[in-house]
């Protein structure tokens, strides 16, 4: 039954009618973790959802398929009833209804037991919603692009087909042959340098030389002598002539990663190679022609650098001769299985055990608990696919000699911690809910950072409703907050992550606050003193 009341999106689905050109979003349901690890990945889309039919899914049915294939098969789960969970339109637009029987397949939501009938959002299947069948196999309940461009032909060795990564394989075939440089957005941990070598690899100067440089590795007085050459005695310590990053790339591809650092005579200097195809190193007096391909990244919000006069506006149109993003984890979930069995592969075939993975038997118990892959797909992934390859060694290497994946207490808690808010079950009666019952009056000091942290994402990080929530004084919730490592407060975001989120989410103040996980009070001046208006009204 239902358990809480939800603020919900109105916003419905995406949905052309007899446009079959288009892309439109449609909810579908992607295969995280399965006792036969291949079916990671499998897809079934939900257009009759879509269209205003019920999904009825079981052990035996509907079919799920690998992008791409024509062929698919059922779940096929011993443990998954017959009796079918069905998937509705809701009751109102953009909503995803889940109705179970009594009898049926033991369904969690986000780890949270089903219980009758479920509403989910558009925002909640917008941002993914794991499904746990029978405690063995999981699925992600999500949105799914369909109708769009076909496929690109190649898959640049990038595991995953969600959207982003169809469009950015795309935007890599496109540009690949093409001399012009490119500029890759991301964040941290994203592959940016691995869509700069499949763009080298496809190009034209294959054959060439792919260098990559660290521009945040280099000393900022020595970035000039490091990527257009200097003379010996240029400067102090110049004891000898150096070539530099630009002629030993001539013919090939330069990759100068996080471009965003370039000190302000670099950046003049790099403006020059561009539009000339010329450079002057350090010390010398006579041009240098080269012939490069310049391919730069950054997790930077250039636009805002070159608001604050730290980088020139002509570089960066320069450097975005085409410009390319990089999606990262959090975007798309429904990569999640697949990746992380990817990453474990490898692992496990540098152990010796890769054979866990190549397992037929539909009744063995899985290799990865459906509970752990909940925790990995509801996880935030600050780092990215970086972060995901990390932990998969971790747990692998953690797990050795074990016949199912194991995580320790701290990364258990670390998993946990970090995991976005459960759906909460949405109340469709035309009843008011009761009155809510004020909680108990408690004292700060028997609270988990867990429950604070769990308390201010229920209730939206709004600061007066979370400490009524937990029974104690406003005060007593600032010092929590405080002294909580893992908690920030608006005060301690800097300028640029504000002003970037900011960006994201095109101004909507309300999802800035889930996005950030701070008070909206708080959040509100910060964006004033930033002269941001939010186009949802102030805090």
């Amino acid at each position: 039954m239902s358990r809480t009341l939800a603020d919900v999106s109105t916003a419905a689905i995406p949905h052309r009618s007899g446009d079959s050109k288009g892309p439109r979003s449609v909810p579908a349901l992607t295969v995280i973790s399965h006792p036969l690890p291949r079916r990671a990945g499998e897809r079934l889309l939900l257009d009759a959802v879509s269209a205003g039919r019920e999904v009825a899914l079981s052990r035996n049915g509907p079919d799920f398929t690998r992008p791409g294939s024509a062929l698919g098969q059922p779940l096929s789960d011993p443990f998954i009833s017959r009796k079918p969970l069905l998937i509705a339109p809701g009751t109102r637009p953009g909503h995803v209804r889940l109705i179970n029987s009594d009898g049926g397949t033991q369904v969690s939501i986000a780890g949270t037991p089903m219980q009758g009938t479920w509403e989910l959002s558009s925002e909640e299947l917008s941002d993914g919603v794991p499904l746990e069948l029978g405690g063995r196999v999981v699925v992600l309940l999500h949105l799914s692009e369909t109708g769009d461009e076909a496929p690109a032909s190649d898959t640049f060795g990038m595991v995953g087909e969600s959207a982003g990564v169809r469009r950015l394989r795309r935007h890599i075939e496109r540009v690949a042959d093409l001399d012009v440089p490119v500029l890759i957005r991301g964040e941290t941990g994203t592959g940016k340098e691995r869509v700069a070598q499949a763009i080298h690899q496809r190009s034209r100067r294959r054959d060439g030389k792919f260098l990559s440089v660290n521009l945040g590795a280099i000393p900022r007085e020595l970035a000039a002598a490091e990527l257009f050459g200097s003379h010996k005695g240029a400067f102090t310590g110049a004891t000898q002539s150096r070539e530099g990053f630009f002629r030993a790339a001539d013919g090939g591809t330069l990759f100068l990663d996080e471009v965003g650092e370039a000190p302000p005579e670099v950046q003049v200097m790099l403006l020059r190679v561009l539009e000339t195809g010329e450079l002057y190193p350090v010390g010398g007096s006579t041009p240098v022609t080269v012939d490069v391909r310049l391919l730069a990244a950054t997790d930077a919000n250039l636009e805002e650098q070159i608001r604050d006069g730290r980088f020139k506006a002509p570089l960066m149109h320069r450097l975005a001769g085409y410009d390319i993003h990089v999606p990262p984890l959090r975007e798309r979930r429904e990569d999640i299985g697949r990746l992380f069995l990817h990453f474990a592969r490898e692992e496990l075939e540098a152990i010796g055990e890769a054979h866990r993975l190549d397992n037929d038997d539909a009744y063995a118990e899985p290799w990865l608990p459906a509970s752990l892959a909940v925790r990995l797909v509801r996880f935030s992934w600050p780092g990215n696919i970086r972060q995901l390859r990390n932990l998969a060694r971790q747990l692998v290497i953690g797990s050795r000699g074990q016949p199912r994946l194991l995580a320790d207490p701290r990364l258990e808690q670390e998993l946990t911690a970090a995991a976005g808010k459960a759906p909460a079950n949405v109340v469709t009666s035309p009843e008011p809910p009761p009155e809510a019952k004020a909680a108990p009056r408690r004292k700060a000091s028997q609270l988990t950072e867990q429950e604070l942290l769990a308390a201010l994402r229920e209730n939206d990080w709004d600061l007066k409703a979370t400490a009524e929530a937990l029974g104690i004084a406003r005060p007593s919730l600032y010092d929590l907050i405080d002294k909580s490592p893992n908690i920030r407060t608006a005060g301690d975001l800097s300028a640029e992550e504000i002003t970037r989120c900011f960006h994201e989410c095109d101004g909507d103040l309300d999802a800035m606050v889930r996005k950030l996980e701070v008070s909206r009070r708080a959040l509100g001046r910060r964006l004033k003193e930033l002269g941001l208006e939010p186009r949802n009204g102030p805090a």
